[in-house]
């Protein structure tokens, strides 16, 4: 198994490239967003804000590697499957899981003010971004995390080297100092 990377291509400056233990088998990814997208699926159809407020917790524990999806997958679904052609650094899903805990969280607040609209446009939100992860292997959190790591390099002054390291999200053409 590899940790997916291409050869250097950019003068931008990089932090040493993810070990094996900070990536992730992208399939994992997906059946956790497929997971997801059916919880905030169901908070929208019966407006629970407990249910909201327990996939907020679901995704502060992927924030910190210990998603219950995680869990699932590793014990239940990965053993019964090869092993997955390649690994992805696990750090923009990790970035992607707080953005979602963030859009959670608004929508959490909303329902405790009596903000509907808040509620489930935030829940909303986050369903379209877990939906387009586990059909498609979108992970927008994950997008957002190169941009505002390609822009943290530029703008930070970075030291460049001659040769740095490279990597592409699987689900993004565009290549990105990590």
């Amino acid at each position: 198994m590899s940790v997916r990377s291409r050869t250097p291509t950019s003068a931008d400056a990089v932090p040493a490239a993810p070990e094996l233990r900070d990536a992730v088998d992208p399939r994992g990814l997906r059946l956790a967003a497929a997971l997801t997208a059916l919880v905030l699926a169901v908070v929208l159809l019966t407006g629970s804000g407990w249910l909201l407020g327990a996939q907020a917790v679901v995704f502060a524990l992927g924030v910190v590697d210990r998603s219950p999806y995680g869990w699932l997958f590793r014990r239940l679904v990965r053993p019964r499957l090869g092993p997955p052609a390649e690994l992805e650094d696990a750090r923009p899903p990790r970035f992607a899981q707080g953005v979602g805990l963030a859009f959670a969280l608004a929508g959490v607040v909303g329902f405790l003010l009596g903000s509907e609209v808040l509620a489930l446009t935030a829940t909303a939100a986050a369903l379209a971004a877990a939906f387009l992860n586990a059909a498609f292997g979108v992970c927008l959190g994950c997008e957002l995390y190169l941009v505002i790591r390609r822009a943290f390099h530029r703008d930070a002054g970075h030291e460049r080297t001659a040769t740095p390291q490279t990597n592409t999200h699987p689900h993004s053409n565009q290549e990105v100092s990590l």
